[in-house]
Parts: structure tokens; sequence; C-alpha cells
């Protein structure tokens, strides 16, 4: 049976949806998640379904980033399951996999101040799964809106000049806000995910 993931999630200010900005960050999440399969409930609730566990942390970043990015006051809450996902999906609501119960009780479980969390069905690799939620976590909720602008085009795979030209911005400038960012530290952080995934065949 494959493996895959699940993000369930949440927009932490419950009356975005509602305003102008709310609508324009829903447009912004859509634009990101417009290769995965992703059902809203709620106005603020969604549930997206990735093939490849090998993906998620970046998505992850992507995705919280891009709130962060419209302003410092939006962020989202979200838990991940990895695990077996068996036959085809049609409806994330509804879907009983392991991957969907993971993502699903762990969401129920994040404290109010945690705004990630993974878990797979493997309880030696959710050893290192929850330091790498807990530490990026941490670098994320610190993020300035030009910060997260600079650290979401690196994760588009920009390079430093590439961003100072598209945001009309000293390279030094972009410099500055990658390392007060934490960027070095999310590199090292996407590759021991990656690593850690391959470890305990999850991709």
């Amino acid at each position: 049976m494959p493996v895959a993931a699940v993000i369930t999630a949440d927009i932490v200010n419950s009356t975005v949806p509602g305003t102008v900005m709310g609508k324009k960050l829903i447009r912004k999440l859509n634009a990101v998640l417009e290769n995965y399969k992703t059902e809203y409930y709620r106005g603020d609730s969604f549930q997206v379904y990735i093939r490849h566990p090998a993906e998620v942390l970046s998505l992850v970043y992507r995705l919280r980033t891009t709130a962060r990015k419209l302003s410092e006051i939006y962020d989202i809450r979200i838990s991940v399951g990895i695990g077996q996902v068996a036959g085809q999906v049609r409806d994330l609501r509804t879907a009983g996999s392991e991957a969907f119960v993971l993502s699903g009780r762990l969401f129920d479980q994040l404290r109010d101040t945690q705004y990630l969390g993974i878990r797979s069905a493997n309880e030696t690799a959710n050893i290192a799964l929850r330091v790498i939620a807990q530490f990026s976590d941490y670098l994320l909720k610190k993020f300035t809106s030009k910060q997260a602008e600079v650290i979401l085009e690196l994760l588009k795979g920009q390079t430093q000049a590439m961003i100072a030209k598209k945001l009309k911005r000293e390279q030094s400038t972009i410099h500055k806000h990658i390392h007060s960012a934490g960027w070095p530290e999310m590199e090292k952080l996407l590759y021991e995910y990656h690593q850690l995934l391959t470890q305990f065949k999850l991709i």
C-alpha cells in the first residue's frame, strides 16, 4: 500500500475568510496548492492530499510564509499525517486511510500555541519528526512580512540576486532578511526531513 501525506489545517484568524484580505489570502493559498487535491470546510479550514510525503515540509513552509507575507497577524495551524493510503482518494473529508487518521487526530491534539505537528505510523521516526516540526514552528512564528516574502521566493528556487531584482531591493537587504529569518537552518531541516523519510521508508 502506498505511503502518502495529508495536511489538516486551519487559518489562525477565524475572521479572515469574510474579509477582503481574507479572500486574497485564500486565493494565494489556492495558488500554492494548485497541484494538490484540496478541500475547504467551515470556511477557514482545509485538508490537502499529497502523494509524495517528501514534498510536505517545503509545502508547509510555503503555505505559512504565504500567510505571513500578506500580514503578520496571519498564520496557519497545520498537522501532517504520513501513512498508508488505500485506493483512490475522492472525498478528503470522508477518507479513512492511515494518513488521514494520523493527520486528523494530531490536529485535535495541537496546543493553542502550537502551529505545526508532523506524525507518521512509525513511532521511532516520530521522535525526529517532532523536533523538526517544533524547530520549524519556532522559526516560522517569528517571521516578519518582509522576511516571509524573501523566504517564499527562496522556496520557489529563486536566487538572492533574482529576489533583489524582483522586489527592487538591495541584495545586501535580501541577504540580511535571509539570515535573520533562519533560512540556513530551514534548509538543514528540509534536508534532514528528506533523509529521515528515506531512512524509515516513508517515501
